[in-house]
Formats: C-alpha cells, sequence, structure tokens
C-alpha cells in the first residue's frame, strides 16, 4: 500500500537526497545525512536546552515530575517516529520537525504566549510562537562562524511554521520563500496531529496526577476513557486504582495513533498520492483522525479545557504569571537600557517593543521571575 522506496521510504515521504538544501551551502556529513544534523543542532541549541525550565500547564509549584516543554518535545517525538515508520514517512524530518516545534514557546506555556500577543497587538504588531521559533533557528541561535543560525534545512524551517497551520501568502509576504499555498509535506502535517495527541493524554495524567482531576470525573467527561476503562475494571477489579489510569492512558494513547496511521493511510490509498507533489497541492492536509476518532479526541480537548485549563488553582497561578510578564514587558519597553547590552544594541535596528518580546519570550520560566524580582521587586 505505501509504494516504499528504498530505505523504507513511500513515494510520497520528503527524502533527503530532494531537499532544496540550506541556506548557506556546507559539505556533506560523511556519516550523517542532512535531516540528521538538523535534528542534532537542533538538540545542541541553547533554545532547546531551555525547554527544560518552561511550563506546558503546571508549574514546579506542583511537582518535579509533571511535563515540562522539554519532556513534551520528546513525547511528541516519540509518537511521531512511530506513526512515521507505519506510513513509510522520512524519520530523520520528522524527528527534527517534532524536537524543534516548541522552541519558539515563551516562558510559562499557552498563558505567557497569550500575553505576549495581547501587548504586541497594543503596538499593532504580533506574537506567534511559530514565527519566533523560525527567528530563533535563523538568527538568534550563534554557533557557527561561518553564518548565522543554526543553518537548517528548508524542509525543516517550512515545518517549523507550517506544521500547525497554514499562512495567508498576502498577509506574510515576508514568508514568500515557503510555498505558502502549497501544503507542507506529511512529515510536518504529521506533527500538528502528534503533538496533540502528546498533550491530550498528558495534560490528562498530570491533571489526575495533581489531583484536580478523579477517575470519576473523568469517566464521566471522557467517552474514549470510559469505553477504555470498563473492560479493564473488569478484567482487574481489585487493581489499584492508579495503575488501572495508567493502562488506559496507555490505550487511549495507542488508539488515537493507531487511527491516525489507519486513516491517513486510507487518505494516501484513497487519494493515489505517489508524491510529494501530489502532498502539496492537495486542497487539504491529508494527516488526520477519521471522523469518530476526530469527535472523540475534540470531546478530550473539551473536557480538559473545561476541567483543568479552567480549574481555580490553574487561573490564580495564571493571573501571577500575567501580571509578572506584563510588568517586565512595559518596565523594558519604557526603559530599555535596563535591557542586556547585546539586547539594547537591537533597539537602535528594530521597534525596542519588538527586541523586548524576543528577549521575554526566550527566557524560562524562572529567569523571568528572578528578573521581575530584581527589576520590580516581589
Amino acid at each position: 500500500m505505501n509504494h516504499r522506496l528504498g530505505k523504507g521510504l513511500a513515494g510520497y515521504a520528503m527524502q533527503v537526497e530532494r531537499t532544496q538544501g540550506r541556506r548557506y551551502a556546507e559539505p556533506a556529513h560523511p556519516y550523517r545525512n542532512d535531516y540528521e544534523r538538523d535534528r542534532d543542532r537542533i538538540i545542541h541549541s541553547r533554545a532547546f536546552r531551555r525547554l527544560e525550565n518552561k511550563t506546558q500547564v503546571f508549574t514546579r509549584r506542583y511537582s518535579d515530575h509533571f511535563r515540562n516543554r522539554l519532556t513534551h518535545s520528546l513525547e511528541v517525538a516519540q509518537i511521531s517516529r512511530t506513526a512515521a515508520e507505519a506510513l513509510g514517512l522520512n524519520r530523520d524530518l520528522v524527528e527534527a520537525l517534532a524536537l524543534a516545534h516548541d522552541v519558539g514557546h515563551p516562558p510559562f506555556g499557552h498563558s505567557g504566549e497569550a500575553v505576549l500577543a495581547r501587548l504586541m497587538a497594543g503596538y499593532g504588531d504580533s506574537f506567534d510562537h511559530n514565527l519566533h521559533a523560525l527567528r530563533i533557528v535563523e538568527r538568534f541561535e550563534q554557533k557557527y562562524v561561518e553564518f548565522p543560525g543554526l543553518n537548517l534545512t528548508f524542509e525543516v524551517r517550512e515545518g517549523i511554521i507550517k506544521h500547525s497551520r497554514d499562512y495567508d501568502a498576502t498577509r506574510f509576504p515576508e514568508l514568500a520563500e515557503y510555498r505558502l499555498d502549497d501544503l507542507p509535506p506529511l512529515e510536518a502535517q504529521l506533527i500538528d496531529v502528534a503533538d496533540e495527541i502528546a498533550y491530550n493524554s498528558a495534560d490528562l495524567d498530570d491533571g489526575y496526577e495533581a489531583k484536580l482531576l478523579t477517575l470519576t470525573r473523568i469517566r464521566d467527561g471522557v467517552p474514549l476513557f470510559d469505553r477504555l476503562y470498563r473492560p479493564l475494571e473488569r478484567k482487574y477489579p481489585m487493581a489499584v486504582e492508579k495503575l488501572k489510569f495508567n493502562e488506559v492512558l496507555k490505550r487511549l494513547i495507542d488508539t488515537l495513533v493507531t487511527d491516525l496511521i489507519e486513516t491517513t493511510q486510507a487518505r494516501l490509498r484513497q487519494k493515489r498520492i505517489r508524491s510529494v507533489a501530489r502532498v502539496r497541492s492537495e486542497a487539504r492536509r491529508l494527516v488526520a483522525l477519521d471522523p469518530a476518532g476526530a469527535r472523540e479526541n475534540r470531546e478530550l480537548k473539551d473536557f480538559l479545557f473545561r476541567r483543568l485549563y479552567c480549574h481555580r488553582e490553574v487561573g490564580a497561578e495564571r493571573e501571577k504569571i500575567v501580571r509578572a510578564l506584563e510588568g517586565l514587558f512595559r518596565h523594558f519597553v519604557e526603559h530599555p537600557r535596563s535591557l542586556p547590552p547585546s539586547h539594547f544594541e537591537k533597539t537602535r535596528e528594530e521597534p525596542a517593543h519588538r527586541v523586548v518580546c524576543d528577549y521575554i519570550a526566550g527566557m524560562t520560566d524562572s529567569y523571568l521571575l528572578e528578573q521581575r524580582r530584581k527589576l520590580l521587586g516581589s
């Protein structure tokens, strides 16, 4: 069915030999292909390491065991590689994109991103974590003497910005080189769905571990979880609740990933997709869950929004984060000389609000709070 070519890749997979290359030419490596090198450059970047201290949903006030952006990225990579193998996609490209997909996130997760987006809108500007990730790998990471940034291949840079959304070419002319009128390859499309499966299941796990979600409430609010729980309960009625929860969560991930693989295979077969060119020219993305799986996944997302993300304890934490980030942003815009010298120099070329936004977006949770205490008090 997969119409696989050499090295186990399907005809619709992005073959590294057909890459559009790097912005700055480099000689080939003797034993790593270009996508493997991109993956390694991402892993060794400072932005990737900082993900270890950037919130996913729960701050470290709750526990050291909960996910952060780094562990989440590893979970996305694991799910993505499994699906890529089954679909005959390029696993090296998939892994590079999975590991890079969150490097543009600011401190304190989606709460931090929402604050930066709102503050930037006040200047007629914007903040988008995908576009910020592109700026990181193109400009802010400085590791090589011969070129700025990480000099990643075109497909990795394209996937960083296009894996989760499509950009209007008329609104984003600065992104014209990234073929905005075309869909991205399947490897990039896969990251978006794998990301959603990873964070939905992880947030359910962390919410239960934090005792903000009870087993009864989860079973009542998530039909897929309850459907998987019932036969397990009959088979292991005396098992420890946490172990039964763990088993169901494992089966929930497996159910969604299997659905993703089989639905995508069916779409590719139905449309007779044989090449990357055909993938790019399609009217809509090909990597997806089937309607029933998408409904169950949406029910899980809706439950998490109602019962976890809007929980009063999570909301109280969010308010503290909003005040800290907003206060620091306004301080730096009003007093740009309090920025580090290298960032203050950038204000001679770019608006202060943009420089401040980039600086804060690169901070870890703990560094942001440290800077707020240092400059504004507790």
